[in-house]
C-alpha cells in the first residue's frame, strides 16, 4: 500500500509540475500564441506547425485538441483547419517524452530540480514582471522532482510486476496488443498521454517492462488521449463533433497500421537512434519511437485532409441552419479554460465580432426603413415587422452579454498574465457597449413605429437633414467593426475622435433644426420624435467612441 501511495504522489507531483510549467510558458507567451493562432489557418502545413508549437508549450495534446474542438464549435476554425492542428498536436506531445528521456534519466535530477524550484519560486514571488517565467521554471523543477520520486518508487514493484508481465511477454503479437490496451487504459485514467508516456519510460528504464511492451503501451496512450476531445464534443455543434471524430479516427487508424507494421517500425527507430534499446538507451529509443510514429502518421494523412473532412461529414452530418436566432448559448469546457485560459480569449473575441455583426445588421435595417418608409405602401406592417425583428435580436444580444461576461470572468479566475487581464477588462467594456447599441437600435425602431401610428412620419426636409447624419453614424460603426480585436494605432484613434466630434456637431445642428421647427409652429410631437430619433443615433456614436477608446488601450 505504501508503494502505491508513493507512486500516486510521485505521479501527482509530476502532473502538477507539468501543468505549472505549461501555464507559466503560456502566460509568458500568451500574446504571441494568440497572434500565432490568429494566422495559423493559412494552409495545412502551417496548421500542423501551429498544433505542434501550441502543444509543445502547454505540454498537453488533450488540452490542444479540446481547445480546437471548442474553436470549431465557435466557428473560429473550420474543420479542415482543425485537422492540421490536431495532427500537429500529436507530434507536439512527443516533446515531453524527449524532455524526460534526455534530462530525466541522464542527469542527477536533484541537482537540476531543486535549484529550479528555488529560482522559480523566488522569481514568481519577488519579481512581478518575471512571475510567468518563474512559474515555468518552478513547474520544470517540480516535474523532475516527481519523475525522480517515480523512478525511486518503481523498483519496489519489480517482483510483482515482472512476474505478471512475464506471463504475457512471450506471447508474440498478443503481448503487443496487451501492451497497447494497458497504455490506453492508463491514459484514460490519468487523462494525460504525456504523463502516461513518462510512466512507461520510467518502467522501461527500471527494467520492469521490455522495449516492445513499452513501445506498444505508448501506442495505446495515443488512443487513450482522445477521450478528452470526445467529452468536449458532447452536446456541441456537428462541426465540433466532427473535429473530435477526426482526432479519434486519426489516432485509431494510425495505431492500426503501427501495430501491423510494429517490428518494421521498431527497426526504423533503431536505425535512426544511436545506441542500443537497452539500459539507459531504451528511453531515447522510446522517445524516438513516439516521434517517428506520430510524424509518419501525419505525413501519411496530411495530403488527404480534404478527403478526411468529407469522411467525417458523412459520418456526422451537418444540421441545416435553423430559422431565426433562437437562444444564445456559449458552450465551453471548464477544463479547457483551465488548460488554455490565454488562448480562449480568442474565442470571446470571435463572439464579440459576431455581436458587432448583429448591431451592424440592426443599424442597416434602420437606415433602410428610414429611406423607404415614406413611400412604403404598408407603413404600419413594415415598422411592426422591424420592431418584432429587433426585439428578437436585442434579447439575443442580452443573452450574449450575459454568457460572454460569465465566460470572460471564468477566464480571469484562471492564471492569466497581466496584459491578458487588462485585455479582458477592455473586452467586458466593449460587450456592454455593443449591447447598449442594440438597445438604441430597438429604441429607434419604437420611435419609427410611433411616428407611423400617430401619422407623424418624417417629412422630406427632415429626411434630407438626417441623411448625412445617418451616414456618419454608419461609417463610425463600420470603422469599429473592422477594427475589433486589434489595437488602434495613434492615427486611427485620432480618426475615431474626429468621427465622434462630427457626429456630435451634426446632432447639435439637428436638435436646433427641430427646435426651430417647433418655434415655427410645426407639430410639436412630431418634432420631439425627430429629436428623440437623433438622440438615439447620437448614443450609437457615443458607444462607438467608447469601443474605439477601449481598442486604443488594448495591449
Amino acid at each position: 500500500m505504501g508503494t502505491f501511495f508513493s507512486i500516486a504522489g510521485s505521479l501527482g507531483l509530476f502532473l502538477y509540475g507539468m501543468k505549472i510549467m505549461g501555464d507559466g510558458i503560456q502566460q509568458a507567451a500568451g500574446q504571441r500564441m494568440q497572434k500565432v493562432l490568429s494566422y495559423m489557418t493559412g494552409n495545412r502545413v502551417l496548421a500542423v506547425i501551429t498544433g505542434f508549437g501550441v502543444t509543445a508549450v502547454i505540454q498537453s495534446s488533450s488540452a490542444t485538441t479540446v481547445m480546437v474542438v471548442s474553436f470549431v464549435n465557435a466557428g473560429l476554425l473550420t474543420l479542415k483547419q482543425a485537422i492540421g492542428v490536431i495532427m500537429g498536436a500529436n507530434i507536439g506531445t512527443t516533446v515531453t517524452a524527449w524532455i524526460v528521456s534526455l534530462i530525466g534519466f541522464s542527469l542527477q535530477i536533484g541537482v537540476l530540480a531543486l535549484p529550479a524550484v528555488g529560482i522559480g519560486f523566488l522569481l514568481s514571488v519577488i519579481k512581478w514582471k518575471r512571475r510567468d517565467l518563474g512559474n515555468a521554471i518552478l513547474g520544470f523543477g517540480l516535474l523532475f522532482m516527481g519523475l525522480d520520486f517515480l523512478t525511486k518508487s518503481m523498483p519496489s514493484l519489480s517482483a510483482e510486476t515482472l512476474s505478471f508481465i512475464g506471463r504475457f511477454s512471450g506471447m508474440g503479437f498478443t503481448s503487443i496488443l496487451l501492451g497497447a490496451a494497458v497504455g490506453m487504459v492508463v491514459t484514460l485514467i490519468i487523462h494525460s498521454s504525456s504523463a502516461a508516456t513518462a510512466i512507461f519510460l520510467t518502467m522501461a528504464f527500471q527494467g520492469l517492462i521490455g522495449y516492445e511492451m513499452a513501445a506498444a503501451m505508448i501506442l495505446g496512450a495515443n488512443i487513450g488521449t482522445t477521450i478528452d476531445a470526445a467529452l468536449a464534443a458532447i452536446g456541441a455543434k456537428p462541426a465540433a463533433r466532427q473535429a473530435a471524430l477526426v482526432h479519434i479516427l486519426f489516432n485509431v487508424i494510425g495505431n492500426v497500421w503501427a501495430l501491423v507494421l510494429f517490428h518494421p517500425l521498431l527497426w526504423l527507430v533503431n536505425v535512426v537512434t544511436p545506441g542500443l534499446p537497452e539500459g539507459a538507451g531504451i528511453t531515447s529509443h522510446l522517445a524516438m519511437f513516439h516521434t517517428v510514429f506520430n510524424t509518419i502518421n501525419t505525413i501519411v494523412f496530411l495530403p488527404f485532409t480534404n478527403q478526411f473532412a468529407v469522411l467525417v461529414r458523412k459520418i456526422i452530418k451537418d444540421r441545416p441552419e435553423e430559422a431565426g436566432l433562437g437562444h444564445y448559448k456559449l458552450s465551453y469546457s471548464s477544463s479547457a479554460l483551465r488548460d488554455t485560459p490565454e488562448l480562449n480569449i480568442l474565442r470571446a473575441e470571435k463572439e464579440i465580432r459576431d455581436m458587432a455583426g448583429i448591431v451592424s445588421s440592426m443599424y442597416g435595417r434602420v437606415s433602410e426603413i428610414l429611406e423607404t418608409l415614406k413611400e412604403h405602401p404598408k407603413q404600419e406592417d413594415a415598422v411592426q415587422k422591424l420592431t418584432a425583428e429587433f426585439l428578437e435580436k436585442e434579447a439575443y444580444a442580452d443573452e450574449m452579454r450575459e454568457e460572454l461576461t460569465h465566460f470572460l470572468m471564468e477566464c480571469t479566475r484562471q492564471r492569466l498574465n497581466v496584459r491578458s487581464e487588462l485585455r479582458v477588462s477592455r473586452l467586458l467594456r466593449i460587450i456592454a457597449d455593443l449591447e447598449n447599441m442594440t438597445d438604441d437600435c430597438l429604441g429607434a425602431s419604437f420611435i419609427l413605429e410611433t411616428s407611423v401610428k400617430k401619422d407623424r412620419v418624417f417629412r422630406e426636409k427632415e429626411m434630407q437633414a438626417l441623411a448625412p447624419y445617418t451616414t456618419l453614424v454608419g461609417d463610425f460603426l463600420g470603422f469599429v467593426q473592422n477594427h475589433l480585436g486589434k489595437k488602434l494605432a495613434s492615427g486611427e484613434a485620432e480618426q475615431a475622435a474626429v468621427m465622434e466630434e462630427r457626429i456630435n456637431n451634426a446632432q447639435k445642428r439637428l436638435r436646433k433644426y427641430g427646435r426651430r421647427r417647433i418655434e415655427a409652429g410645426k407639430n410639436v410631437k412630431a418634432e420631439l420624435l425627430f429629436i428623440d430619433f437623433v438622440r438615439r443615433l447620437e448614443q450609437l456614436g457615443d458607444n462607438c467612441y467608447s469601443i474605439s477608446a477601449a481598442l486604443a488601450r488594448m495591449e
